[in-house]
């Protein structure tokens, strides 16, 4: 009987070895899969790379592998808050500061076609976003037709921590609004997608046209409640 339900949350993660690439969901607030986030860093792998659109959210999570010296390199998006009265990213700008970490900006757009083309089994790609800039250094660009493109490569995972509303046995997830985000593509960029959710539904309850990443990109499922750690 097929079944990716996952006793705990220890358990979930107990195999992601040092080095790993890990793809790790969110935007802003929401979809954080902040209870895998703790547990890995109980389990203490180490010289991480780590994929996300924020330099961490607060002081739980994210931010707690980066003060642990887990992290070896962040790539994302937005490396700091926009507001400089909620220091969301506190923690990230302390060791970049100090020379802790190594930092890979990427606008968002192409983050997720990065990934998207590395799910797909495609290879580098041309965009025109960032030709011209700091974005593009060290990178191949190219003039094709008058306008300038910059190549980008694809973006793989050896894991994909993301957080879902329900998920049934088989692993097929439904998200709760923004809570969605980038967990669809890590999950299918990632070797192995791990994946905490809300609650855990009968197989069958869920209509097919409300599966949002259907079961083959999922090889772990976790039910958390609030405040679980273990």
């Amino acid at each position: 009987m097929l079944d990716k339900t996952i006793a705990s949350l220890a358990e979930a993660v107990q195999d992601v070895p040092d080095g790993a690439t890990l793809l790790v969901g969110g935007f802003g607030a929401s979809g954080i899969p902040t209870e895998l986030l703790c547990a890995l860093l109980d389990q203490g792998a180490r010289e991480l790379t780590v994929v996300n659109n924020n330099g961490g959210n607060g002081p739980i999570g994210l931010s707690q592998l980066f003060l642990a010296g887990r992290v070896r390199k962040l790539i994302c998006s937005f490396a700091r808050s926009a507001n400089p009265a909620q220091p969301s990213a506190a923690a990230f700008a302390e060791v970049y500061r100090a020379g802790k970490i190594e930092l890979e900006c990427v606008p968002q757009g192409i983050m997720v076609e990065r990934m998207r083309a590395a799910a797909a089994g495609l290879g580098p790609f041309f965009s025109p976003v960032g030709y011209g800039s700091q974005l593009a250094a060290g990178k191949e660009t190219r003039v094709i037709d008058g306008r300038g493109y910059v190549l980008e490569q694809p973006l793989p995972g050896d894991y994909a921590l993301v957080k879902a509303f329900e998920a049934d046995r088989w692993g097929n997830l439904t998200y709760r609004y923004a809570g969605r985000n980038f967990g669809p593509v890590m999950c299918m960029a990632a070797r192995t997608a791990v994946v905490q959710v809300d609650r855990i539904v009968p197989l069958g309850s869920m209509p097919p046209e409300q599966v949002m990443t259907p079961g083959i990109f999922v090889k772990r499922v976790v039910q958390v409640a609030r405040g679980d750690r273990a």
